[in-house]
């Protein structure tokens, strides 16, 4: 991404708040699980740790737990976003200033090692 600190995308990205969400975009369940996690934070923070009072090491565990998913559904959110870039005619090169890259090689790169991983789960490999 470029210098901004991803106010600009963001508040670009806001206007499209009114159109519906595309069947199997994983958007949804990362929303939901950054909520509970971002609950999970709060609750520790005004427990100040202490298990008894609101957060328990089972819940923590639990939270624990969403990572890999979010992580897979973020990998294909990225790996769509890609291939639009790319159907709409935007170059290696553009995709990789927008993603922070140096390089078209780079970001390449990037795109075939999410579309091996999403395979590989895809199959049960990972």
């Amino acid at each position: 991404m470029s210098d901004d600190t991803g106010i600009e995308p963001r508040m670009r990205l806001a206007g499209l708040a009114d159109l519906p969400p595309a069947d199997g975009v994983p958007a949804g369940v990362l929303q939901q699980d950054a909520a509970l996690l971002g609950r999970l934070l709060a609750g520790a923070a005004q427990s100040g740790g202490a298990e008894d009072r609101g957060v328990s090491n089972d819940d923590v565990a639990a939270a624990l737990s969403l990572f890999e998913d979010m992580r897979t559904a973020l990998d294909q959110l990225e790996t769509q976003v890609v291939i639009e870039a790319r159907r709409r005619g935007m170059e290696w090169r553009q995709i990789a200033s927008h993603q922070g890259m140096r390089s078209s090689q780079a970001a390449s790169q990037r795109y075939q090692r999410l579309v091996t991983r999403l395979e590989e789960i895809r199959q049960g490999i990972r």
